[in-house]
């Protein structure tokens, strides 16, 4: 299942929202949200600095991680990004690829 890192941060009104519900309470909807689409949250922690919210989460592809980020951007509440995570086995297979490319000038 491909994995993600979402960094996000929110807007004045998001963070309003958060003031209102509390942590846990946009847990459960975050989790209702990745479990909807058949994903699952690895790990969500609160932070300050460029990022408010730093998760890991699982979906079982990547239009669902996009739905999801298209959602929530339309909110206007956060601003996030997606990062894909891929494994070392990953890693290893795309190494073991050929791949025909020139350099620019070469």
């Amino acid at each position: 299942m491909p994995k993600f890192l979402i960094q996000a941060t929110y807007t004045p009104e998001g963070t309003k929202g958060l003031l209102k519900e509390g942590a846990s309470g946009r847990r459960a909807v975050v989790d209702q949200v990745v479990s909807g689409l058949g994903g699952e949250v690895e790990a969500m922690y609160f932070a300050f600095g460029a990022d408010d919210l730093v998760m890991i989460v699982d979906f079982p592809d990547t239009v669902s991680m996009a739905a999801v980020s298209l959602t929530v951007k339309a909110s206007g509440a956060v601003r996030s990004r997606a990062t894909p995570l891929l494994t070392l086995d990953e890693i290893d297979e795309a190494t073991r690829r050929q791949v025909a490319f020139r350099a620019p000038g070469a």
